[in-house]
């Protein structure tokens, strides 16, 4: 098929995988379904990388005014939508106390979901000697869960388009706590690595949809501090685990994590079902024209996602298969995903080489261990909060093209700066790691490298994350899908060979080995600064240049 002709089709279809806002109306439709459908607006991915949601709706964007009923033509479908801007229904005119305690319960249900991830890495010396497994087996229950992070939200994701969000957070949640129950019990190996990879595919479904939640429930000028609280959480669950973990397993058992994670994900569960509401705002819409239904007796007060059809199962199979078209046949999206799994890579292999560097050169034990990942956390932490400066510069490069040209529009590449410093920060971090990690250096030194690549893995996924969104607005979910599924193949590959690297080259040349691989990824995100405009001029996916 033609790129125009495929192009074409892709918009009648609205193949874009994400949620959609509709008119705050009631308007009739005739039941042959010919109404242009609802418009997709522009959406902003944020830091967190598993979610993206829709912006509101501007001034002039809004609908016709409602129409009347006519209750004498049966041949009409009357759409219903908002009772103007102060509808209860509407998840924007929540109690804003309600709404930030919706925000802290996300957070931390995305916290326990980021921790377990990792606080496995710190009970492989206990468990490696109760299995008797190599640690390269052990290796592969992180692995494995993230592999399972990684597959989950192109399967799951696009199931909340027709169930809504709950449905994916409660049941979610219930079996990544049940999946927590064959870790904690678990006799052999094999019962371990099995349920290491269901419970990171559970997990993973909250994950996919919880940004969208905070997304839902606050207007974009209120949005700022909400979404910087969610987003930090799956940063900081990473490194909070060995942090945890190492005090868990210095004063008893390695089944103890477990205990701590199933309790932690046993009250998430609770509080999920008592305080997180569906925000999904089709299905909330769906709702109130089942109660207009039943109040009025006619059956043709319909919500939009009842009225526009939408098959589950090619939905399901667009989100598997999209994705890697743009992965192979985008460079811009190819380099940008190659560049960001490296460096999860490298961090997700830090949980094996830290344990093996603090204990060999510093004798450290296993608490001690556990609190080196303080820089990494650290840095991400100061990243997040950098961002207000990262929006300025967005800003005044708006300002700058709105002198030069007379036009205020913005560019995908405005969103690249993060990532062209912070491509350095992590260079600067892993050489500085490597050189510094000797005996006769103070600990903290290298531990505060750490803390510098923490800080440049940050400002690369939300400039990466945000490009990809604004480069690709018709396939923003399909982009994300693309680096979300590239990032957890090497997050969860990197550490299978990462023991045996840094035995056979050495601390400082393994490390240094990274650094020079971030050294070749580190111009791409300048290079697309400067040539993204011709790129897509030339791309079947890409956004049109200077189209805003």
């Amino acid at each position: 098929m033609a790129d125009h002709e495929t192009n074409e089709a892709e918009k009648k279809e609205i193949l874009l995988d994400v949620p959609r806002q509709y008119p705050a109306s009631l308007t009739p439709v005739s039941t042959n379904r010919s109404q242009p459908r609802p418009s997709i607006h522009s959406g902003r991915s944020y830091v967190d990388g598993h979610s993206t949601f829709f912006s509101d709706r501007e001034p002039g964007d809004e609908p016709e005014q409602p129409q009347e009923v006519d209750v004498e033509n049966p041949s009409k479908t009357f759409e219903v939508g908002w009772d103007g801007p102060d509808d209860p229904m509407n998840p924007k005119n929540m109690h804003p106390g309600k709404k930030w305690l919706v925000v802290i319960t996300l957070a931390f249900g995305s916290l326990c979901v980021t921790c377990t991830s990792s606080l496995y890495t710190i009970t492989y010396e206990q468990m490696d000697a109760e299995f008797g497994n190599s640690r390269i087996v052990a290796t592969l229950g992180l692995s494995l869960f993230v592999f399972g992070l990684g597959l989950s939200p192109m399967i799951l994701g696009p199931l909340s388009e027709f169930y809504g969000r709950r449905p994916i957070y409660i049941l979610g949640y219930i079996f990544f706590t049940i999946w927590l129950f064959p870790c904690a019990f678990a006799q052999n190996i094999q019962t371990m690595l099995i349920a290491r990879f269901l419970d990171g595919f559970s997990g993973s479904a909250f994950l996919s949809v919880a940004g969208g939640t905070v997304g839902d429930m606050f207007n974009r000028d209120q949005l700022q501090a909400p979404m910087m609280i969610y987003t930090a959480s799956p940063f900081i669950g990473p490194g909070l685990g060995p942090i945890i973990g190492g005090f868990i397993n210095y004063n008893t058992t390695w089944r103890w994590s477990y205990y701590t994670l199933l309790i932690w994900s046993g009250v998430m569960v609770i509080a999920i079902i008592v305080v997180v509401p569906e925000t999904y705002m089709p299905v909330v819409l769906r709702k109130k024209a089942q109660k207009k239904r039943k109040e009025t007796g006619d059956d043709r007060y319909k919500a939009p996602i009842e009225v526009y059809e939408k098959s589950i199962f090619w939905t399901v199979v667009r989100s598997l298969y999209r994705p890697f078209m743009l992965l192979f046949l985008e460079p811009m999206c190819f380099n940008l995903c190659l560049f960001s799994s490296i460096l999860l890579g490298i961090l997700y292999l830090f949980f094996g080489a830290f344990n093996l560097v603090f204990t060999e050169v510093y004798h450290w034990k296993v608490w001690q261990v556990g609190l080196s990942f303080l820089g990494l956390m650290i840095g991400m932490i100061l990243a997040i909060l950098s961002d207000p400066i990262w929006h300025r510069n967005y800003l005044r490069l708006l300002q700058k093209r709105e002198e030069t040209t007379g036009e205020r529009k913005s560019e995908p590449e405005y969103r690249l700066p993060s990532s062209i410093f912070g491509g350095w920060f992590c260079v600067a971090g892993l050489f500085w790691f490597a050189w510094t990690i000797y005996p006769s250096i103070h600990p903290i030194v290298p531990i505060v490298g750490s803390g510098f690549f923490g800080f440049g893995i940050i400002l690369v996924f939300t400039g990466v994350f945000t490009f990809l969104v604004e480069a690709y607005p018709l396939y923003a979910a399909s982009a994300l899908s693309a680096n979300s599924f590239a990032r957890s193949s090497f997050a969860g590959a990197f550490p299978l060979f990462g023991v045996q690297m840094y035995n056979k080259l050495g601390f400082h040349w393994a490390t240094t080995l990274l650094a020079f691989l971030c050294l070749v990824m580190a111009p791409f995100p300048y290079l697309f600064f400067i040539y993204g405009k011709r790129l897509r001029k030339k791309s079947r996916f890409a956004s049109v240049p200077g189209s805003g």
